[in-house]
């Protein structure tokens, strides 16, 4: 959210100066538009997939936004009751997928409602993307007129979705639940092309998608496309992917992915995390509840965290390191936050039972999620990966930890997004002590192609660069 949110903030500057510059942009209607307006069963539909934060979260017994919303109506973390509103429950032996709550999903999030001041403000966060691919709900005549929609679609254009999900809980469950969202999708754009192009709709059974997926959203499209809907974290050993997501999924687009996770992951379940001075902090106990969180840490054998006096890398998912060194969950500092979100457990003691097993199960499973995902094979050859990586903002990349002091502090940065590093992304494998360098990529995902642009982690899909090449890809582009 700290990103989000600065990148909105950052975003409002080119207005201001727009008159100061002048920078050349493609015309992306005159590029696209009667290909955007070409809906035969040749051309794939596409659905969008969102990052963490990127999908508005509500209380549906009260109409009240849990996530998506910065005003004196949404949920405040200083409060106990709307703190154990966001925060998902814990439950000591019970499975992740058990503890359930009663938030529901209310779409991507196209924009940030904040109240800045007492002035109420609106900012875009998914909107441009949105736009830009023409997503179901987000064409509209009026604003192709005026210039607001890069691509006119036309009235009747029905390939577009967003797939919005819970962005608390764990990748697996989500990659799940995006498996029967293409299935819905495919039975109705099946439907669809039988009205339009005559015959039945099991005519069109071949329908298959191709999927735009931002930051975290890639790694739920990487697993389905790997595994379909099967969760397989349960086996010690990751099995080899069996591609059953192929069957749905033509192309893959991920979009600032960190494929090997992310430094500032772990600074936010250490250390919690202020959006800006005006905004409530979100304390670590609250953010430890999410397990989708832990499946963003970096991995050991990148050196991600590293002992500051013997430069020793530090396993980011070992639950013995979190235990020892009291982080996240088990900060002394938490008590009372903890006794806020347990409020019916009796005592600080079970209550820190009932954490560390949270956090186990969390640590446990991030471990055997990525393991899954780094498993070096090659799709289908009917399937394709692309990625779009920022590589031009100086991005977190190194911790040091002193054991003596506890002080974390970062060490370097690397090229990338200012929140993900190029590397990542990437899955470079150059970056472990166990790969000597060389002048090829290596990595275990099998890229078709990679596009670097100098945007940061959500400035970039709402920039005319990043559209117009996403534009040639689903529309244009030779199969």
């Amino acid at each position: 959210m700290k990103h989000l949110l600065r990148v909105a903030f950052a975003a409002l500057a080119p207005l201001v100066f727009a008159g100061c510059t002048s920078n050349p942009s493609a015309d992306l209607a005159t590029l696209y538009n009667r290909s955007a307006q070409y809906d035969a069963p040749d051309r794939n539909p596409v659905v969008v997939i969102p990052g963490i934060l990127g999908s508005r979260l509500v209380d549906p017994d009260t109409d009240r936004v849990v996530w998506g919303a910065f005003d004196g109506s949404s949920v405040n973390p200083k409060r106990p009751a709307d703190a154990r509103t966001l925060a998902l429950p814990m439950r000591e032996g019970a499975p992740l997928n058990q503890l359930a709550d009663g938030v529901a999903v209310d779409g991507a999030l196209d924009r940030v409602n904040l109240n800045l001041l007492f002035v109420p403000v609106q900012l875009d966060a998914y909107r441009q993307i949105l736009f830009s691919l023409g997503a179901g709900g987000y064409i509209d005549q009026q604003l192709v007129e005026s210039g607001a929609m890069p691509v006119d679609y036309g009235d009747d254009h029905f390939t577009c979705f967003q797939f919005a999900y819970d962005w608390r809980r764990d990748n697996v469950e989500n990659a799940q639940r995006l498996h029967a969202y293409l299935l819905d999708r495919k039975a109705y754009v099946m439907a669809e092309y039988a009205k339009r192009y005559g015959g039945a709709p099991e005519d069109y059974a071949g329908v298959r998608f191709d999927l735009v997926a931002h930051s975290m959203g890639g790694l739920i499209a990487r697993y389905l496309l790997r595994y379909g809907d099967a969760d397989v974290l349960a086996a010690d050993t990751p099995p080899a992917p069996t591609w059953a997501g192929a069957e749905l999924i033509d192309r893959l687009v991920v979009v600032c992915t960190p494929n090997a996770g992310s430094a500032l992951a772990f600074t936010q379940l250490a250390w919690g995390y202020q959006p800006a001075r005006f905004l409530p902090d979100y304390p670590p106990a609250l953010i430890g509840t999410f397990p989708s969180v832990y499946q963003l840490l970096p991995r050991a054998r990148h050196a991600a965290l590293v002992d500051v006096h013997t430069g020793a890398s530090i396993d980011p998912l070992d639950p013995d390191v979190w235990l020892t060194n009291q982080w996240g969950l088990l900060n002394p500092n938490q008590v009372n936050v903890l006794a806020d979100l347990l409020p019916d457990v009796p005592d600080d003691d079970a209550r820190r039972a009932i954490a560390i097993d949270h956090l186990t199960k969390s640590l446990t499973r991030a471990q055997r999620f990525q393991a899954v995902l780094d498993r070096p094979a090659a799709p289908p050859s009917d399937t394709t990966i692309h990625a779009f990586v920022g590589d031009a903002e100086a991005t977190p990349r190194t911790l040091a930890f002193d054991p003596a002091t506890g002080q974390i502090t970062f060490a370097d940065h690397a090229p990338g997004d200012g929140t993900v590093a190029r590397y990542s992304v990437l899955l470079d494998e150059r970056q472990s002590a166990d790969t000597p360098w060389q002048t090829r990529l290596v990595s275990p995902i099998d890229w078709s192609t990679v596009v670097f642009l100098f945007e940061n982690h959500l400035g970039l899909t709402q920039s005319a660069e990043f559209t117009d090449n996403l534009l040639y890809l689903l529309l244009e582009a030779p199969r």
